[in-house]
């Protein structure tokens, strides 16, 4: 196993790490709307949140030598299920043409006030 840890993403703030890559594939730990230059707890709109998440996923994704075309998994958590919509909307944007398994998991709340919370199961491709 591998740990990876991406200056161009958010610290772990607690005992985890941004992802581990093992046996060629990139376990990413769920995401929150962080900016990773001054660590600055994100709470604009869920479109601004929803993106922030997807870049540090992509940063993360990028140090362990994959990318979003290589997402196999992805677990979108998600504060208001009516939010949803608007998720989707930046999700698909991000994701374009690829169209990774997905589960949604709406739930009350999530730290800081956050609205969503995304990680991830990628391929690592070979170097």
């Amino acid at each position: 196993m591998k740990e990876v840890l991406s200056k161009d993403a958010p610290q772990p703030a607690g005992h985890y790490s941004q992802a581990i890559e093992h046996h060629g594939l990139v376990y990413v730990s769920g995401q929150l709307p962080i900016n990773p230059k001054s660590e600055e707890k994100y709470v604009g709109s869920i479109e601004e949140q929803t993106e922030q998440v997807l870049f540090n996923l992509e940063a993360i994704l990028k140090k362990a030598n994959s990318g979003k075309n290589h997402v196999i998994k992805v677990t979108v958590y998600i504060s208001d299920i009516a939010l949803w919509d608007r998720v989707n909307s930046v999700y698909a944007r991000f994701f374009g043409n690829h169209r990774p398994a997905r589960a949604i998991v709406p739930t009350r709340e999530l730290h800081f006030g956050y609205q969503v919370e995304i990680e991830a199961i990628a391929a690592a491709l070979n170097n």
